[in-house]
């Protein structure tokens, strides 16, 4: 179901032509919260789950590569609760329109083509409501959805916006919204797969993602030093590789990357980046150890729900992605 690629100015990160996810990682019955092929969710597990060797297990990484993950070790992190008061509102483009510190509007025009597709896509939330899909999913190649934050909260609309794509053969994932000094990256990866996080290997479920940035409820970084916002990402993200055999999609933007881990490099070797920004061409500077970025939000809204995402690639790549991580 391809639709026509979004038209966006400038030149195209040539990286992503050449390494986006590559095909072939394929383990059998990898079944989790995500991805049953009715487009339920439940906290199914399968035998593909269970350990190898040492305690190991495979995931794919943002390249489509296999490696080995063991185990996770977890660096313990700092808690220190905030009153949370709107997880409602708690949204990718909401905080981060309100946080970023540059001009809110996006560079987007209908006149000039890339040479690589960009594909169209959505984030949504509660905040949204349920959404007419029928409606909708012809303008779109894929959509994420709110699936949790913290590990208090759970998007009441979440099976509208998550199936229901589903169910009009969109392309479709979902993503949690960290909080992390209110509890540690391991304890929110797990309640983010229980509650609709979990990744398949069906070809229409994309790996989950974090979304790490503005503190919607105090300091910028949540009290965190580098050291520890990095080992409580690492945290989340080796908890989720282990459980989903899948690295998960970073969310951020590279002013809070850089000011909250210190210009962090190691998660690029692993995770795809979702980055978000409203005025540089394709994303602008990208955060540390990535060389392209494979989902850019360019606006936090605009004629379709949600705020509006594109895919850097071809509609294959998007759904190697899916089939493979």
């Amino acid at each position: 179901m391809l639709r026509n690629p979004a038209k966006l100015f400038g030149p195209q990160p040539l990286a992503a032509v050449t390494t986006v996810f590559a095909v072939g990682i394929i383990m059998p019955s990898m079944i989790s919260t995500g991805g049953q092929t009715n487009g339920q969710t439940s906290g199914a597990r399968s035998a593909s789950h269970a350990g190898v060797a040492n305690g190991s297990v495979w995931a794919a990484t943002a390249t489509g590569r296999k490696v080995l993950v063991p185990k996770p070790k977890f660096s313990p992190t700092p808690v220190h609760p905030e009153k949370i008061t709107h997880p409602k509102a708690d949204t990718m483009g909401a905080v981060t329109a309100a946080h970023a510190p540059w001009r809110r509007t996006a560079r987007i025009s209908n006149a000039a083509a890339t040479t690589v597709p960009q594909l169209p896509g959505i984030d949504v939330s509660a905040y949204q409501g349920n959404i007419n899909w029928g409606s909708v999913a012809p303008h779109l190649d894929f959509s994420y959805a709110k699936a949790t934050e913290g590990n208090y909260y759970k998007n009441p609309v979440f099976y509208n916006q998550y199936v229901g794509p589903y169910r009009k053969k969109l392309i479709r994932g979902a993503y949690h919204f960290a909080i992390p000094n209110n509890s540690s990256g391991q304890s929110q990866a797990d309640y983010f797969i229980k509650h609709g996080g979990g990744w398949s290997s069906d070809g229409r479920t994309l790996p989950g993602a974090l979304d790490i940035e503005y503190n919607p409820y105090g300091s910028e970084c949540y009290g965190l030093s580098h050291h520890d916002m990095i080992m409580w990402i690492q945290n989340f993200v080796k908890e989720y590789a282990f459980k989903e055999h899948v690295y998960p999609v970073i969310y951020t933007t590279t002013d809070w990357w850089n000011a909250c881990t210190g210009g962090a490099t190691r998660f690029g070797q692993w995770d795809p980046l979702w980055i978000a920004n409203y005025t540089a061409s394709h994303g602008g500077h990208l955060p540390s150890g990535w060389g392209f970025y494979t989902f850019w939000q360019y606006r936090e809204s605009g004629r379709l729900p949600g705020d509006q995402d594109v895919f850097n690639g071809e509609y294959s790549r998007l759904k190697a992605l899916a089939k493979a991580g």
